[in-house]
């Protein structure tokens, strides 16, 4: 029996969608206003679900304080208030879409948990606009 335990946490950063090897008109032509050169922000909402067996001593897949200092440490403290672009190391290569910043996220908690267990990374970049990673 497996089951999914999920956590909740949010961040707020800032970036800027553009890729450098092209031009000012393909990126505004491609990005539109989220290509802006003074950047953008966002107010991250994370959710974080693994899914495993239970443990039959602790009654728990994984421990939900575990989890969520997981999630402070790989996400909240390194994203939180930061440029994306400028602050964080994993996008300054890297164009910082939503997919791109769910996939980084999934990488960064997938190597603290179980590698037995499933990870999936929601990221709600808006209420309306959201990306799911499951590692696949």
């Amino acid at each position: 029996m497996k089951v999914t335990i999920s956590r909740k946490a949010h961040f707020n950063a800032a970036h800027r969608l553009y890729r450098k090897d092209w031009s000012f008109e393909k990126n505004d032509a491609i990005f539109g206003k989220c290509n802006n050169p003074n950047y953008h922000g966002h107010n991250y909402e994370l959710i974080v679900s693994v899914t495993g067996p239970i443990d039959p001593e602790t009654g728990f897949v994984v421990d939900v304080k575990i989890l969520s200092d997981i999630i402070k440490e790989e996400v909240e403290n390194p994203f939180d208030h930061k440029n994306l672009n400028l602050d964080v190391a994993e996008f300054q290569d890297l164009n910082p879409t939503a997919e791109n910043i769910a996939v980084v996220i999934w990488n960064k908690i997938k190597k603290r948990i179980n590698p037995d267990f499933d990870l999936e990374v929601v990221l709600y970049e808006t209420p309306r606009n959201f990306v799911t990673y499951k590692g696949e």
